[in-house]
């Protein structure tokens, strides 16, 4: 369904009933037998199998993260786990965050912090991985992994005992299960989550509680308060549409923060100031999950207005959250971030949330300004990430200081070590989208699409050196002639000189921006699909409160300025800047002090300083 332009109007006046209506008729299902799905959307993923990534930063940043889990040792992935239970745990400690003691909030040291944490998400990417190639070793890593944790499982689920984040590990061991059932078709992952979900059940809390919730009641320090227990809903359902197990259903319904975060979202109330950012943003996809289970239009509300809220306060890079917490709009406080921390955006899970959400808004409303914010992200923060490490030195924060630096976090296997490996494999399912008449393509980068249509057996084959260059070339293979509409998501920030050619004749249709460009044709072998984007130089300030800091934009992309020291440009130099001849992406602009400054796309940083905003002078 399309989301109505004048849907805010509604809400005033029909949220509470709407919700009221909600809660009366969606109580849980008595049986497995009620249908998995309300909400059949517009748009679907195609398999993770369905798309090959050819040479390009994607397609290694996937072979690097495939790599280093599957090398990973799986006797100090399972030692805490057999530690808590008593049995024999050879193999080195993990380090960092994963082990299980060293943890001091006072001195400000992370090491032990959450046990374990991040095993589920290293055995989601393992079981994404493995359903993008196929590669029997990593199948059968899967299998290990789900059998090597289960033998550490006992009826109480004691490893959660006086846990810190209880509800936060199991999201994220569920997860896995799940994927290690769906994808890598392990015959005990279920049976396991089952028996981990009952168990667990007693250390959660009778409800999804807020941060604020958390804190209000008695806790053992600070830490203990940092729970996520709002994020469960995703994976619950999750759960459900892969059993049919109606206990997962429940568990779905009960844990939506309906009372102080979906409800007021859902009525364009900006509940989101302060609170953390990555999870509260994770968060959407629990209400997006209640959308697709429940047909909730409540929910799919709240997530449409509160990722509204979110693009309101980010950088240009498509980043948010400075210091892991949102702002409060309308007071500048994204400019003064600037100067004031270099944890701008939480790279490695804010994209991974990101692209998580903006899917599923896609597939739901078919809007392509979603497709927009993914790739903003992708270009601006992740795709420039610093390699995990085999020793668990990570990549955490994109920094948009004004002087930042590409550094490791100090801790070793924190959160980004997991979400980073789910994210790189979800690249897959995140290029091309299928419709009930044809294919959608969201993201432009070299790849093969392989699917069937009308009982043909087709490919769609993109070869593009985009963002850096806007032309973007589709082959068409299909086993016989086969009726299909081929949708181009036309970016918003498109200029007017874009084109678009089948077979070398140009489309009389103006190609809009901010648009879906569809071809509908009877489509044969040797076919091709011409689509050149105008990619123009324009300038985005950080807030309002500051007009004068800008980031210099081209397409998707932020041209970072490479300089010790943050430099300043007149804005009619700024947008004379030409590009380098040093066959790089680099590109060049003369500064106030008559220097010329190198201005660079976040991909090609290495170690040099740079500045994502600038100043204007003059």
């Amino acid at each position: 369904m399309a989301l109505k332009s004048n849907r805010r109007a509604f809400l005033k006046t029909s949220a509470v009933a709407a919700a009221s209506a909600y809660a009366t008729r969606l109580l849980p299902a008595a049986t497995s037998a009620t249908p998995r799905l309300a909400v059949k959307t517009p748009l679907q993923v195609f398999s993770y199998s369905a798309v090959t990534l050819h040479d390009g930063p994607m397609r290694q940043q996937f072979d690097q993260n495939h790599a280093l889990f599957l090398a990973l040792d799986e006797d100090r992935m399972l030692k805490v786990f057999r530690q808590v239970a008593g049995q024999s745990a050879p193999g080195e400690d993990m380090g960092g965050w994963y082990d299980l003691t060293g943890f001091d909030l006072v001195k400000g040291d992370f090491h032990g912090f959450v046990p374990g944490h991040s095993f589920g998400q290293y055995l989601s990417g393992l079981a994404r991985a493995y359903a993008v190639t196929g590669s029997e070793p990593t199948r059968l890593k899967v299998n290990r992994l789900v059998k090597g944790y289960a033998a550490t499982l006992d009826a109480q689920a004691n490893f959660f005992d006086g846990y810190r984040l209880p509800a936060y590990t199991y999201d994220k061991i569920s997860c896995g299960l799940i994927d290690a059932h769906e994808f890598a078709h392990d015959p005990m992952a279920m049976e396991v989550h089952e028996k981990l979900t009952r168990a667990v059940l007693r250390y959660l809390p009778e409800k999804a509680l807020s941060r604020a919730e958390q804190r209000g009641r008695p806790h053992k320090d600070e830490s203990y308060t940092w729970d996520e227990s709002y994020t469960l809903p995703e994976n619950f359902f999750l759960a459900y549409q892969r059993s049919g197990n109606v206990l997962y259903r429940e568990l779905g319904i009960r844990f939506l923060e309906d009372d102080s975060y979906f409800g007021p979202l859902s009525k364009g109330v900006n509940v989101l100031p302060g609170e953390h950012a990555y999870s509260h943003l994770n968060a959407f996809s629990s209400a997006m999950q209640a959308y697709l289970h429940l047909g909730s239009e409540t929910h799919l509300y709240a997530a449409s207005n509160g990722f509204d809220m979110v693009e309101a306060q980010s950088y240009a890079t498509g980043g948010w959250g400075p210091s892991e917490a949102f702002v409060e709009p309308g007071k500048g406080k994204l400019g003064e971030s600037l100067t004031t921390t270099h944890a701008s955006f939480e790279t490695p899970c804010g994209a991974y949330g990101h692209f998580k959400i903006a899917r599923y808004l896609l597939r739901a409303t078919k809007q392509p300004r979603y497709g927009d914010s993914m790739e903003r992200v992708l270009y601006n923060t992740i795709l420039g990430a610093k390699p995990i490490l085999a020793d668990g030195t990570s990549f955490y924060y994109s920094d948009c200081a004004t002087t930042g630096k590409k550094v490791y976090s100090h801790d070793k296997w924190p959160c980004c070590s997991g979400t980073f490996p789910q994210l790189a494999a979800d690249y897959h399912i995140s290029v091309f989208m299928r419709s009930d008449d044809g294919v959608y393509v969201n993201l432009f980068t070299p790849s093969t699409l392989r699917w069937q249509q009308g009982g043909a057996q087709c490919e769609l084959r993109q070869e593009t050196h985009y963002p850096n260059d806007g032309a973007v070339e589709i082959r068409i293979i299909a086993s016989k002639p086969v009726e299909y509409t081929l949708h181009l998501r036309i970016p918003a920030w498109a200029g007017p000189h874009c084109r678009l050619a089948v077979n070398g004749k140009r489309i009389a249709a103006p190609v809009q921006a901010g648009t879906l460009a569809a071809i509908r044709r009877t489509w044969k072998t040797g076919e091709r699909v011409e689509l050149e984007l105008d990619l123009p130089l324009r300038l985005e300030p950080v807030d309002a409160q500051h007009p004068n800091l800008v980031a210099l934009m081209r397409g998707p992309l932020v041209l970072m300025a490479v300089a010790d020291v943050q430099p300043s440009f007149t804005r009619e130099e700024l947008l004379r800047s030409r590009p380098a001849s040093n066959g790089a992406s680099d590109w060049l602009a003369v500064s106030t002090s008559g220097s010329t400054v190198i201005m660079r796309p976040y991909v090609s940083i290495q170690d040099e300083n740079y500045s994502t905003y600038v100043q204007l002078k003059g």
